[in-house]
């Protein structure tokens, strides 16, 4: 029986890692690309070093200071980014997952919201002119999607 229950508990694990690591956008290994997401809050985002890692829901996140990986430590679900990084505008739009420009940010509602960049496509733009709805629709649409 004591096997039994040791197997289902790894399955479970397992499956939970899979399921986890596919919500979130990563990037080299790294959720946002590497870049530290305590310091989006100070309208200063910086990419984390290899010195400051710290994972969370079995991703990797990067710090660019101790005291930044301390702070993300102490309250992790505040700094992590809405819809596991992926682009807020086209989560928002359809519910499709789309890579980001980490440096394409909007703080909203106290949460880090990452948007698609190139050339004159600038997602962001487009979720500043009807954010409340986008935000409204991304919170359902990430729900259906969450796996």
């Amino acid at each position: 029986m004591n096997l039994l229950f040791t197997k289902i508990i790894i399955c479970y694990l397992l499956f939970q890692t899979t399921v986890s690591k596919t919500n979130y956008l990563l990037t080299d290994g790294f959720v946002a690309s590497g870049y530290d997401v305590v310091s989006y809050f100070s309208q200063n985002p910086k990419l984390g070093n290899n010195a400051f890692i710290a994972e969370y829901e079995h991703v990797k996140f990067k710090f660019s200071s101790l005291e930044n990986l301390n702070i993300f430590k102490s309250n992790p679900l505040k700094y992590i980014p809405k819809y596991g990084g992926w682009c807020a505008y086209a989560i928002g739009l359809n519910g499709s997952k789309v890579t980001v420009e980490p440096k394409n940010y909007r703080i909203y509602n106290n949460e880090l919201f990452l948007f698609y960049k190139k050339n004159r496509n600038d997602t962001l733009q487009d979720w500043l002119k009807n954010e409340k709805e986008l935000y409204q629709k991304a919170e359902i649409n990430w729900l259906k999607n969450k796996k």
